[in-house]
């Protein structure tokens, strides 16, 4: 038996097959290599803010109020508000036997995966968000002259 010679549409058959696949295996580590990056982005407004609250010379709730909420703007747009929303909390506080001081920051905000989404027009139902956490501490600059021997939380400030 003589096979035919004309074979152009079994070439189209497997380009329509294949092409989702080759998709699905560079997207996905695209989309979980965007996630990384956003948390990094998170990391470094975590540091930029910390080391601005750091060199504020008030320890007060409405100081650290502003500031977590002009950190809170810088935070990246890759964040989505879902079930954590974007915020900020920049807290003063004094630890130890010599009560000195510190900055924490915590930045924090969701991602949506976009190929988990696309999962769910399929039917099945995966987490399509992931929460991303990044906390920064530093030493306050302004540390007391004296020891007044209590180490209490002076000041706390949420976006």
């Amino acid at each position: 038996m003589k096979w035919p010679l004309n074979r152009k549409g079994q070439s189209i058959v497997e380009l329509a097959l294949i092409t989702p696949m080759i998709l699905v295996a560079l997207y996905v580590p695209f989309d979980f290599g965007v996630a990384i990056y956003a948390g990094h982005l998170t990391q470094n407004v975590a540091r930029d803010g910390a080391r601005r609250a750091a060199t504020k010379d008030l320890l007060d709730s409405a100081l650290a109020t502003t500031l977590a909420t002009q950190i809170a703007a810088n935070l990246p747009p890759l964040l989505t508000s879902g079930s954590t929303t974007k915020r900020v909390t920049v807290k003063y506080y004094a630890t130890g036997a010599n009560c000195a001081q510190s900055v924490e920051v915590i930045a924090q905000g969701t991602y949506n995966y976009f190929w988990y989404r696309l999962i769910g027009f399929v039917g099945l139902a995966p987490s399509s968000q992931v929460g991303i956490v990044r906390t920064t501490k530093m030493r306050y600059e302004f540390q007391p002259d004296t020891n007044s021997g209590a180490c209490t939380l002076t000041a706390t400030g949420n976006s």
